[in-house]
C-alpha cells in the first residue's frame, strides 16, 4: 500500500496545476446537453485534396477488425466484450476516410445514422472527448470527399462540437489536447455564424498555445511516439486542407500550423525504417497511423517539399533526443530522449538507450512495440525495460512506468559524444534511471558502428550487480549460438555474425508486437555484465 502511494507521489508531482484543476472540473462538473438546431453549414469555396488514407477497418455493413479482434456494432455500440481502445476505434469512424472508402459510402451512410440513433447525447463511449474529436473530424473530411450528410447527421455534428467544447482534455493535455482543438477548429469552419466562430476560436487559442510547446524545434512531437507523431501530422495537414476549402485566407493558427509541416516530416523521415515504417519507440504499433509515404505524399499534394532521404552519415534531433547513425547497409536509430513531457509521460516506455537496426533494408533489431493499453500485467511488460533493447539491472525498469499510462520515477539520459569520422561513427550516452537504487548506478553505453559492424559497449558505475543488456531480433530472424559467439539468419541467408567481448551471453525466448492485438514469437540475445561491463558486436554479412 506505502509503495503504491510513493508512485501517486512521484506521478502527481509532475503534474501541472492546470491539470489538476480541470481534472476535478472534469470530474465533478458535467454540463448539459445543448440539442438546438444546428448553425448554418458555411459554403464551399475550393476543392477537398484528398487526404493520407490507412488502413480499412469495415469488413461488412456492421462488422469491423480492430486490434485484431473481429466484432459487430449489431448488439451495440458499447460491446463489454470488447477493450476500451477497441470501443474508442469503434466510435471514431476512420474507415469512412480509409483506402477505397467511396465504394463503402452506402455502408457509411448507414453506419452515420444507426450512430445517432442509438448513441445519445452525452452517453457512453463514443461521447467521451477523444472519440467525439476523431468522429467530427472524420465526418466532415469524409463530406469533403464526396460523402453526403444529411441533416440528421448535421444536425448531430453541431451538437457533438458543443459538447466537446465544454469537454476540453486540458487535464490530459498531449495529443488528446490537440485532436480536441482540430476537432473544434473543424466545426467552426464547416459550420457559420456567432456559435462556429466560437468553435474556431476555442480551437485556435489551444493551438496557438500548445503547438509550440508540444512540436519541438527540431520537428518532433514532445510525447516522443512515431505514431503520435504521424496522427497530429495529419491532423494539421487535414486542418490547413479544410481552410482552403472553406475560408479564403490564412489566419494565425493556420499559419502556426503550417510553419511546422516541413519539420514534421523531416523528423517523421528521420525516425522511419528503410522499409518505410515508423519505428518503435514508446507507444508505438504500425497501421494506427497512414505511413511515412503516404504522409509524405499528402504533404506534396498541399503544396509541401517532402524531405529528401536521410543522408549517410550520423544525424541527430538534438531537441527530442533520437540519433540515426546510417551507412550504406545499415540504419541504427538510437534513443538519447527524454521520456516525453513531464506532465505528460502517458505514452512513454521506459527504454531510455534503446536502439533498432536495419540491415540491408530489412529489420533486424527491433523493440518489441506495444500491442495492448488494458492496464495489467502485458501492458506493464510491454511499456518495462526488459521489452527494449537496452540494460535491465535488478530486475527493474529504467523508468518506473506502472498503471496504463502513469510513470513516477524517470530516467534523465545526458548525451557524452556524437561524432563521424571517416570510417566510422560513435554514440556514447548515459541516464540516472537506476541512480535511485542501492549505490547510484549510472548506465552508459557507447554504439560504434561502421561499414561492416556494430560494436555496443555497456557500463554501470558503482558495486557490482545483476545486469542484463538484451537484444530483441525481428521475428524473421533464428539465432544460433555457441559459447560467446552466434549468428542471426533470415529466410534465405546469414545476416550477421556475433561475437561477446566482455559478458556472458545466452539466448531466450521472447515476443514481438508489431500492432495493435498482435503477437509474434521471437528471440532475445542477452548479455550479462560481468564485473558491470559488456560489450558486444555484431559483424554483418557480406552482401549477396
Amino acid at each position: 500500500m506505502m509503495w503504491r502511494v510513493l508512485l501517486y507521489g512521484q506521478t502527481v508531482r509532475h503534474l501541472r496545476i492546470g491539470q489538476i484543476f480541470h481534472r476535478l472540473r472534469f470530474r465533478f462538473i458535467r454540463p448539459g446537453v445543448d440539442t438546438r438546431p444546428p448553425p448554418p453549414l458555411r459554403p464551399r469555396l475550393g476543392s477537398w485534396t484528398p487526404s493520407a488514407e490507412r488502413v480499412a477497418s469495415m469488413t461488412g455493413p456492421q462488422s469491423f477488425s480492430f486490434l485484431g479482434q473481429e466484432g459487430t456494432v449489431v448488439d451495440g455500440w458499447n460491446p463489454s466484450n470488447q477493450s476500451r481502445l477497441w470501443r474508442y476505434n469503434l466510435h471514431y469512424f476512420d474507415d469512412l476516410t480509409a483506402t477505397d472508402a467511396a465504394e463503402r459510402r452506402a455502408w457509411h451512410t448507414a453506419l452515420i445514422a444507426f450512430w445517432i440513433r442509438d448513441n445519445p447525447p452525452a452517453r457512453g463511449t463514443g461521447w467521451e472527448p477523444y472519440p467525439t474529436a476523431r468522429r467530427i473530424v472524420n465526418w466532415i473530411k469524409a463530406e469533403q470527399a464526396g460523402l453526403p450528410l444529411g441533416p440528421d447527421a448535421v444536425t448531430s455534428l453541431a451538437m457533438q462540437a458543443r459538447w466537446l467544447k465544454t469537454r476540453v482534455e486540458h487535464h490530459l493535455s498531449g495529443n488528446h489536447l490537440l485532436a480536441n482543438a482540430i476537432a473544434l477548429c473543424f466545426a467552426g469552419l464547416r459550420f457559420q455564424g456567432d456559435e462556429a466562430e466560437d468553435w474556431y476560436a476555442t480551437g485556435s487559442a489551444i493551438l496557438l498555445r500548445e503547438l509550440p510547446q508540444q512540436i519541438l524545434p527540431d520537428g518532433g512531437h514532445y510525447e516522443r511516439s512515431p505514431m503520435y507523431h504521424s496522427l497530429v501530422l495529419v491532423d494539421l495537414l487535414d486542418l490547413l486542407n479544410l481552410r482552403r476549402c472553406l475560408a479564403s485566407t490564412a489566419d494565425p493558427p493556420t499559419a502556426l500550423a503550417a510553419s511546422t509541416i516541413e519539420p514534421m516530416l523531416a523528423w517523421l523521415r528521420g525516425m522511419t525504417h528503410p522499409d518505410g515504417d515508423i519505428s518503435f519507440f514508446n507507444d508505438t504499433a504500425l497501421e494506427v497511423a497512414a505511413q511515412p509515404s503516404a504522409l509524405m505524399a499528402y504533404a506534396e499534394r498541399l503544396g509541401f517539399t517532402p524531405p529528401p532521404p536521410p543522408p549517410v552519415g550520423l544525424s541527430g534531433f538534438a531537441a527530442s533526443g533520437y540519433w540515426r547513425l546510417q551507412t550504406h547497409r545499415a540504419v541504427l536509430l538510437a534513443d538519447v530522449a527524454e521520456l516525453g513531457p513531464d506532465h505528460q509521460p502517458g505514452h512513454a516506455h521506459a527504454d531510455t538507450l534503446s536502439f533498432e537496426l536495419s540491415l540491408g533494408g530489412e529489420r533486424v533489431l527491433v523493440n518489441s512495440g506495444t500491442s495492448d493499453y488494458a492496464t495489467g500485467l502485458e501492458r506493464q511488460r510491454q511499456r518495462g525495460t526488459a521489452a527494449h533493447n537496452t540494460v535491465v539491472l535488478d530486475d527493474r525498469d529504467s523508468s518506473e512506468v506502472w498503471a496504463a499510462f502513469r510513470v513516477a520515477r524517470r530516467a534523465r539520459p545526458r548525451l557524452h559524444l556524437a561524432s563521424a569520422g571517416e570510417h566510422q561513427m560513435r554514440l556514447v550516452a548515459d541516464h540516472d534511471g537506476y541512480a535511485r537504487l542501492r549505490g547510484k548506478p549510472i548506465h552508459k553505453r557507447e554504439w560504434v558502428l561502421d561499414t561492416n559492424s556494430l560494436q555496443v559497449t555497456d557500463e554501470l558505475s558503482g558495486p557490482p550487480r545483476l545486469a542484463i543488456a538484451r537484444f530483441h531480433f525481428a521475428p524473421e530472424i533464428t539465432l544460433l549460438h555457441h559459447r560467446q559467439t552466434g549468428s542471426a539468419t533470415g529466410a534465405v541467408r546469414e545476416i550477421l555474425q556475433w561475437t561477446c567481448d566482455a559478458g556472458t551471453a545466452w539466448v531466450e525466448a521472447a515476443t514481438y508486437h508489431p500492432r495493435f492485438g498482435e503477437s509474434m514469437p521471437t528471440q532475445c540475445l542477452c548479455v550479462r555484465l560481468e564485473g558491470n561491463r559488456s560489450s558486444l558486436k555484431f559483424i554483418f554479412a557480406s552482401a549477396s
